[in-house]
């Protein structure tokens, strides 16, 4: 009994370990705005921020987002600083004079990133 008992705790202990690194949450990035504007006109881009976590041991550290290849807006985190929630959103204005690319980026403390999230706006 004992036997079957210790067995049965190695194995659910590896398959820990196998299926831990999957059920890992990386911070994930998603950008809502228009796809076509006219010369001069002001965009507001919602960049929104998803982790399955927001505690002072488990949290989005940092949002980046750059436009056309030029860092534009940061926000870094920390233990005392933490994100609003593990859901948030951040706006961002912006004047479009040409064809705009824009990627934004956010990453777990301890997971990392799901990749970079991209918009493009074209100008009419």
């Amino acid at each position: 009994m004992k036997r079957s008992i210790a067995l049965g705790v190695l194995i659910l202990a590896i398959l820990l370990v196998q299926v831990g690194p999957a059920l890992a949450n990386k911070s994930a990035t998603s950008i809502d705005g228009p796809i076509s504007v006219a010369k001069g006109t002001e965009v507001i881009l919602r960049v929104n921020v998803s982790h399955s976590a927001n505690s002072s041991s488990h949290y989005t550290a940092w949002l980046k987002v750059t436009v056309n290849k030029r860092e534009i807006a940061r926000w870094d985190y920390g233990k005392e600083n933490l994100p609003e929630a593990a859901e948030f959103t951040k706006e961002i204005k912006l004047t479009i004079m040409e064809d705009t690319g824009i990627i934004a980026e956010a990453s777990c403390n301890r997971h990392g990133s799901r990749g970079p999230a991209t918009h493009r706006i074209t100008v009419k």
